[in-house]
């Protein structure tokens, strides 16, 4: 409008001249830390590719050696792990990073982490001691940590349960190395233990030659060891034996279940009764005393 007046344009146009001379004079710098941080930039991509590639080949070369699967994942993960760590503190260095301010702090900030995270570096140290002394391999059924299943892998921190019921368990390595580790796959033999109890007026002769001709009639349990079959104790409503044959470890629970079933119809045939648990209860006939008015 006539009657307006138009602002200055020369602070703004300073600025502009002000930005395009330091622009000017400082191009090579610019350019430089654009050429820096996509180096650094090209080393992260790069190098996590060459990471990957070498914790591979690491992985190869254990699985030819025919080392076991878990131990091939921990040696896995803990390779790549470290040298990303290296390609890390490489970018860095290459924007201009003192890299050994940078391993200073790495060092100061893994003391912090370590004292906050004291379980996760003690799984990480008893992942160490399962690699080291490896009481189960992959595949193996295991009582562990309060869990029992077959063996996944053995992680960093963790070792990957698979129950019987096809659950995934991940136990942390502290509780594994921390108890009792029970493997039932070490040996190729386990002792099937049974108990049986029959009534207290069967014929206890009778009954063990019954449970020892089921053992022999099973083509599966082995005769060396030899089978034992006796009066383990004399329970509250029956006489209990105790079974105990030996089987292949791989062959246990189909063993188990058609013994279990074959030692019931046998004794049904030969007429021996198995007991349920039950209580005998005996009454006294007490006579109660006259009424007063009735006594002399």
């Amino acid at each position: 409008m006539a009657g307006e007046k138009l602002e200055d344009p020369t602070p703004i146009t300073e600025s502009l001249e002000t930005a395009t001379h330091w622009l000017t004079d400082n191009s090579d710098l610019l350019i430089q830390y654009g050429i820096n941080i996509l180096s650094a930039i090209l080393i992260l991509f790069v190098g996590n590719i060459i990471t990957k590639m070498i914790a591979n080949s690491v992985a190869k070369l254990l699985k030819r050696k025919e080392m076991d699967k878990a131990v091939i994942g921990f040696i896995h993960g803990l390779v790549r792990y470290l040298l990303f760590v290296i390609v890390l503190i490489a970018a860095l260095g290459r924007i201009g990073v003192q890299t050994a301010s940078v391993v200073a702090v790495i060092g100061a900030a893994g003391l912090a982490v370590g004292l906050a995270l004291q379980g996760s570096l003690s799984n990480f140290a008893a992942g160490v001691l399962i690699v080291a002394f490896r009481p189960f391999k992959a595949g193996d059924y295991v009582e562990a940590g309060g869990v029992a299943g077959s063996v996944d892998s053995i992680q960093i921190f963790q070792t990957i349960l698979k129950t019987p019921d096809n659950k995934m368990v991940v136990v942390p390595n502290s509780s594994v190395i921390g108890g009792p580790i029970t493997n039932y796959s070490t040996h190729d033999t386990r002792r099937i233990d049974l108990i049986i109890g029959v009534s207290y007026g069967a014929d206890l002769a009778k009954t063990k030659e019954v449970l020892m001709k089921t053992i022999e009639a099973e083509s599966r349990l082995l005769k060396d060891p030899a089978p034992t079959v006796g009066v383990l104790e004399l329970g509250d409503s029956s006489v209990n034996f105790a079974v105990r044959p030996w089987v292949k470890t791989a062959d246990y629970w189909p063993v188990y279940f058609d013994l279990m079933q074959q030692i019931k119809e046998n004794l049904d045939a030969a007429g021996i009764e198995i007991p349920f648990p039950q209580m005998d209860v005996h009454l006294d006939r007490v006579d109660a005393p006259a009424p007063q008015g009735e006594q002399e």
